[in-house]
């Protein structure tokens, strides 16, 4: 079992900025990928980013702003939010892979104003 918490929502202007947390009860070291997903009312699940043995990958809609990185020391995963949009309104979630079985935080809420 893995338990994950995320922190670091919050309301923000457009062309702000914030930092999401992923906290995870275990060592993240363990993990074969770690990721951050987007869903905002609506609309479906969004995969945003994601590190899969130590490569990164970016939804197109996000490369350039958002930069996703881990702390082993802290077992902790990060998403950095930069220039963030309106359209990046939405709960953002956490995801793990460990032994075959993908694990989910309960999210936090992102708005961004106009």
């Amino acid at each position: 079992q893995v338990q994950l918490v995320e922190s670091g929502g919050g309301l923000v202007q457009a062309g702000g900025s914030l930092r999401l947390s992923c906290a995870a009860s275990r060592s993240i070291s363990v993990f074969s990928r770690m990721g951050w997903s987007r869903q905002a009312p609506g609309k479906q699940r969004e995969l945003v980013a994601r590190i899969i043995v130590g490569n990164t990958h970016y939804a197109d809609s996000v490369k350039g702003r958002f930069t996703i990185s881990r702390d082993n020391t802290e077992n902790t995963v990060y998403l950095q939010m930069n220039s963030l949009k309106p359209e990046d309104t939405a709960v953002y979630s956490c995801n793990v892979r460990y032994n075959s079985v993908d694990y989910w935080g309960k999210g936090t809420q992102v708005t961004v104003s106009s």
